[in-house]
């Protein structure tokens, strides 16, 4: 068994590392998820823009049209996440850069692990929010539709709207900022 824990990196490993810590903190700026909805009275389409500290995005119109389907508004004390995240992310990005200073390969997988675990609860946290707003609706609500669930990534269809969700270019930059973290396990591999 190979001793990871005095391994160094290299310099093109501890520079990618550096990267990836900026490419995390540049994706605050950027949308991490997008939400479009499309239908016949609506064909400039409305959308729910999602940072990770806040909602953008034509929400008092779909809140109007939720009301009507008896479903819970959208805004931004309805999901808690957005009061924390923008931090967790930060703190992501300060870590990546501690550990490019401290060249560490034991750091670096424990960097990966973080990553890992992080988009799993992300994409979770994502899934649970769009089949509570879809599926618990209001009985009372004076029109009746199927409960549904849109997809974290693809096209939906219900009721006459066409909804397309997909990532933001912030969650592309945190994408990118991965894969240069699992450089130094190739480039330092033989270490």
């Amino acid at each position: 068994m190979v001793n990871l824990n005095g391994k160094k990196l290299s310099i093109i490993s501890t520079l990618s590392l550096i990267g990836s810590s900026i490419l995390i903190g540049v994706s605050l700026l950027f949308p991490w998820w997008e939400l479009f909805l499309y239908a016949p009275q609506y064909p400039e389409g409305l959308d729910i823009i999602v940072y990770t500290n806040k909602l953008r995005g034509k929400l008092d119109i779909i809140n109007t049209l939720n009301h009507y389907i008896g479903m819970s508004d959208f805004s931004e004390k309805s999901f808690p996440e957005l009061s924390y995240l923008i931090y967790l992310i930060a703190g992501l990005a300060i870590l990546t850069l501690i550990v490019a200073i401290l060249r560490k390969k034991s750091f670096l997988y424990m960097l990966i692990g973080i990553f890992v675990i992080g988009g799993i609860i992300g994409v979770f946290d994502l899934y649970h929010w769009l089949h509570t707003f879809g599926t618990d609706l209001d009985p009372k609500a004076p029109l009746r539709i199927k409960p549904f669930v849109p997809p974290v990534i693809g096209k939906n269809r219900f009721a006459n709207f066409t909804t397309y969700s997909y990532l933001g270019k912030g969650a592309y930059l945190i994408i990118v900022a991965f894969l240069l973290t699992l450089i130094p396990l190739w480039k330092d591999r033989k270490q």
